[in-house]
């Protein structure tokens, strides 16, 4: 094999020999309107993250009339969960809350 090689040898090697043919028309590949796909609608997404429903019995005085609140936190910790809740009922001007249930949903 020769180690000088002059510039169209190099180019005959890699890409093979040029034809000086004009290169045959691309077909044609636009899609029409008979061709194309419609896809249905689809519905809107729902929320598919884990969320745990807590429960707690929260009262504004000590020892007064108690309702219960239900709080949706989006976690699987329930200590998390929990603080959330507790949080949310501190906003609603609560004081004292007591944990009934934590419940995955």
């Amino acid at each position: 094999m020769k180690e000088n090689l002059s510039e169209d040898e190099m180019r005959e090697a890699l890409f093979g020999t040029q034809n000086n043919e004009t290169a045959p028309a691309a077909e044609d590949l636009r899609v029409t309107s008979d061709q194309q796909h419609v896809s249905k609608a689809r519905r809107a997404p729902t929320s598919r993250s884990p969320k745990l429903r807590v429960t707690l019995r929260v009262t504004s005085q000590f020892e007064g009339k108690a309702e219960m609140l239900i709080y949706e936190a989006s976690t699987l910790s329930t200590l998390i969960a929990e603080q959330e809740a507790k949080t949310e009922a501190k906003k609603k001007k609560f004081k004292y809350f007591e944990l009934v249930s934590i419940e995955p949903i």
